[in-house]
């Protein structure tokens, strides 16, 4: 098999109140895979993809991202390559317009110019929100600004794209539509949610975290179908999903 992009090796990461927030975390993720990670409230979820692109640095153990490790001189290629998208669209949304806001991670990396305005265009593209470029985001939607959140990210050209709970405060519409979008970008996906038939319709592999521990990993069918795991780390489907009768789309 290839060299994970993300390898994670003993991960641990204790909070300052002295939480252990993650307990030998191992992991590897390869190129083109969507992931999903799951788990209850408080299990590791948000520590864990912030080991990823060095918002936390590792307490011991070993992150490393496409043969880098994740540690203060390499920062700037971390970020480059591992792009994430907040659950909440406005964390990221700060500038007077929707164009500024997309180049604005690329721009600091030192594009300008037409090779920039080109990043810019084609990421507003790839989420179907080009129309937009020159509206304030505070006057855009939640799932408007969720495309363009995700297109700030895209802009940076990232190998890997994480989700933090992409389908939340979306309706029905806006969910399927973001669905079809993440389809068809060229980018491997980590998808934190608690959406399990989402992770059923977009994710071939599931990991469940738990107490600061990975205690499942596998095909996506497998790990949900698995009643007796789900109940154990406070997981469920929808009422009267039965995994052998739904045909992922």
């Amino acid at each position: 098999m290839s060299t994970p992009i993300i390898d994670i090796q003993g991960l641990g990461y204790r909070y300052p109140d002295g939480t252990i927030a993650l307990d030998g975390v191992n992991l590897h993720i390869h190129e083109g895979e969507r992931v999903a990670l799951l788990g209850p409230n408080g299990a590791g979820k948000t520590t864990l993809i912030l080991h990823m692109n060095g918002i936390h640095l590792p307490q011991t153990g070993s992150v490393t991202v496409s043969g880098y490790p994740v540690a203060e001189d390499n920062l700037i290629d971390i970020r480059r390559r591992v792009g994430i998208v907040f659950q909440d669209p406005d964390d990221q949304l700060f500038m007077p317009t929707v164009r500024q806001d997309v180049a604005f991670g690329p721009a600091n990396l030192g594009l300008e110019g037409s090779e920039l305005d080109e990043r810019v265009a084609a990421a507003l593209a790839s989420v179907e929100v080009a129309d937009l470029g020159d509206r304030p985001p505070n006057h855009l939607s939640f799932g408007q600004k969720r495309r363009v959140a995700i297109a700030g990210v895209m802009a940076m050209e990232p190998e890997i794209l994480v989700l933090d709970e992409p389908t939340s405060n979306l309706d029905p519409a806006s969910r399927k539509d973001l669905t079809m979008i993440l389809s068809g970008l060229d980018v491997t996906r980590l998808i934190v949610t608690h959406d399990l038939l989402y992770a059923l319709e977009v994710c071939e592999r599931s990991l469940i975290i738990d107490g600061g521990k990975i205690v499942a990993d596998g095909p996506t069918r497998e790990v949900l179908g698995d009643a007796e795991l789900l109940a154990k780390h406070r997981l469920a489907l929808p009422a009267g999903l039965r995994i052998e009768d739904f045909k992922a789309r």
